[in-house]
């Protein structure tokens, strides 16, 4: 395959999301592509800085960063105009767009071009922020609508499990842009072995502190098991932290519990010996993947697409919002230590066969290269989904 010129547009430059776009970008630049990232400048944690540096010198289209906010405003014009001009500065053949509002400047961008002569391609993986919306509310409404009308100017959208191309599909109603599922990957030195520390608490949460989290679900658990006096820590950042910090303290778990703060995700590991991934709602989260690698035991819900990164193995998953659920399952898990580590190791062996960066990598070129449709297009049915899974 010849050299394209790729970039990768993208609102919030943390979590899951931003691994994503660095792994594959890193992977198309080692391939010979000329590859760049587009991100916005207000957005950023204290690892932030010291990823974009450390991929900086890989990428020939280099890094740019331009302010692009959450909410919907006036400012998504200028945005959008931006991502424009850096585009054809650029001279790209694929504009890659990431999450909802990396989504829309990438789409609006290769069509205002495509107006005017320039023929660039437009991919969009939408990862799990505008599926994860409470169905029915305004901004839910709103976005879907907006997704709807975009997809007549998407040349392909790429989801990351069977799960998010299920929902998107189900509340979008358009006639359907080509799609594949690609999930997501990682790579050789994700599979070296965690080992806790000396002070490692029972369990572990790594993720960004939101209620969509269910981090106030792990507390109440904890709480249920106040006379095992059971051990967590939690490792992220994000707009509830205060609010959980809060009901730790009003759960008498203050000794119990230790909050950390935002920290690389091999170090995190370290930090606890179960790993615990309360969610209410997940896309297809690069900590469970990450986890697995490690040889981390996990406890996690049945949501999003968790079920599939489990799937032929014999980790169980439980109910989201349930709280005597959970506790049942952290106190069965730490009562059989021996149990969990054998079965998180059998989960680690079907990961490493199923989900890596190589393959996620070539099926996201190989659906680059796929020439544009002419024709108008047929009525989206689900099974024709084609899935990619290396």
């Amino acid at each position: 395959m010849s050299g394209m010129r790729i970039l990768h547009c993208l609102r919030a430059p943390v979590g899951g999301l931003f691994r994503h776009v660095l792994d594959l970008a890193e992977e198309q630049a080692s391939r010979g592509h000329d590859v760049g990232i587009l991100a916005d400048s207000n957005a950023e944690d204290r690892l932030t800085a010291s990823k974009f540096a450390a991929i900086a010198p890989k990428l020939t289209l280099g890094i740019a960063r331009i302010p692009m906010h959450r909410q919907p405003g006036l400012g998504d014009l200028a945005a959008v105009a931006a991502v424009r001009r850096r585009a054809a500065k650029l001279n790209l053949d694929v504009l890659h767009g990431h999450g909802a509002k990396g989504g829309a400047y990438a789409r609006l961008a290769a069509r205002s071009l495509s107006i005017r002569g320039r023929s660039i391609k437009s991919f969009y993986t939408p990862h799990g922020g505008s599926l994860n919306l409470k169905p029915g509310s305004l901004e839910q409404r709103v976005l879907m609508r907006v997704e709807r009308g975009l997809e007549s100017v998407t040349t392909g959208l790429i989801f990351e499990s069977a799960y998010a191309a299920r929902t998107y599909r189900a509340r979008i109603r358009a006639s359907g842009a080509p799609q594949r599922i690609i999930p997501n990957g990682l790579r050789p030195s994700d599979f070296s072995e965690a080992t806790p520390l000396s002070d490692a608490t029972d369990l572990l949460f790594v993720g960004e502190l939101r209620d969509l989290k269910g981090v106030d679900v792990l507390l109440e658990a904890l709480a249920e098991l106040h006379e095992r006096a059971v051990t967590a820590t939690i490792v992220g950042s994000g707009p509830d932290e205060a609010k959980f910090r809060a009901l730790s303290s009003s759960l008498d778990l203050d000794g119990r519990v230790r909050f950390m703060g935002a920290l690389p995700i091999r170090d995190a590991f370290s930090l606890g010996r179960v790993m615990v991934v309360p969610s209410r709602a997940e896309s297809f989260p690069y900590v469970v993947l990450e986890a697995a690698a490690a040889g981390l035991p996990l406890i996690a819900t049945n949501v999003g697409g968790i079920p599939e990164i489990v799937a032929g193995t014999d980790t169980g998953l439980i109910a989201p919002d349930d709280v005597r659920q959970l506790a049942e399952a952290l106190a069965a898990s730490l009562d059989a230590p021996g149990l969990a580590k054998a079965r998180a190791a059998r989960l680690k062996n079907a990961v490493a066969q199923k989900f890596t960066v190589a393959a996620m990598t070539d099926a996201v070129l190989d659906f680059y290269a796929t020439p544009s449709p002419t024709a108008a297009r047929a009525p989206y049915a689900v099974p024709a989904l084609r899935d990619h899974r290396g």
